[in-house]
């Protein structure tokens, strides 16, 4: 079945996800990320064409954040006329600059980025947002308010879902319980977090999965096909809401997206 048939909600904000959405950090920035081989940042024809395939592969989520260089300010102008066919996940928190991260998950900075976000996408509303953790997931939920602040600005209608991209099981835990969605590592190399999947898929919360292929480094000694057991083994668990790969090759897209199609049968 074709993926846009497989659209899976987000806890009960209205919000339905393709199980593959488009990440987003190589249309915006090339230092500092962890991936195999290093590469050129593509031009607007390129990213255009590679949205535009997205789009009709049945992908309806892309995911961005502040901390993938121009990405947000790229989509901005590349999603013209087209808001209407995407659910746009950006993130709080983790600013990139001079090649360097900084964190910030305070009320006011996390009201700056949405608002700023708004701008650079330019839209009026971003479906989703994320507080992009530093790794210290229970002290930002328990003491900086950042979610509180997420909620209020979901209350004014600036965001229409929101939670956190954490890196323990029990922030992940924590985060679902008060957010409506979390964003988890989960790969056939990464299985620690898949009680907060478990929870999600207990408590009707959304999980977005990152580093779904390993940051591209899966490799599997018997013969078998990486990505086509990477899928099949993310969409075997009913927790998984979207796996976000980013990629920014054509043809790398499209095998994604039949093999993901494969799995969902």
């Amino acid at each position: 079945m074709p993926l846009h048939s497989h659209r899976r909600p987000i806890a009960n904000t209205g919000i339905e996800v393709s199980p593959i959405g488009l990440g987003t950090v190589k249309l915006g920035r090339n230092q500092g990320v962890k991936y195999p081989t290093g590469f050129e940042l593509p031009d607007d024809r390129q990213a255009l064409n590679l949205i535009a395939q997205a789009r009709d592969l049945g992908i309806n989520l892309i995911d961005t954040a502040p901390a993938y260089g121009i990405s947000e300010a790229r989509l901005g102008t590349l999603l013209k006329g087209q808001r209407n066919d995407w659910i746009i996940c950006s993130k709080v928190g983790e600013e990139f600059e001079n090649a360097e991260s900084s964190f910030d998950f305070s009320p006011e900075h996390t009201r700056f980025s949405v608002e700023r976000s708004l701008k650079r996408l330019n839209t009026d509303v971003i479906d989703m947002v994320l507080v992009h953790s530093d790794g210290n997931d229970l002290h930002i939920i328990n003491h900086c308010g950042t979610l509180d602040t997420l909620a209020e600005l979901k209350q004014q209608g600036l965001i229409r879902c929101f939670g956190m991209s954490t890196k323990t099981i029990e922030g992940g835990l924590l985060a679902a319980e008060k957010s409506d969605c979390v964003m988890v590592t989960y790969n056939l190399n990464h299985l620690d977090e898949q009680p907060v999947l478990d929870y999600c898929a207990q408590h009707n919360k959304g999980a977005l999965i990152k580093k779904a292929l390993a940051s591209g480094h899966i490799a599997i000694e018997d013969g078998e096909d990486p990505v086509q057991k990477s899928m099949n083994f993310l969409f075997a668990h009913p927790g998984v809401s979207s796996a976000i790969i980013g990629t920014i090759n054509p043809n790398h897209l499209s095998d994604n997206i039949i093999k993901a199609e494969q799995a969902l049968k």
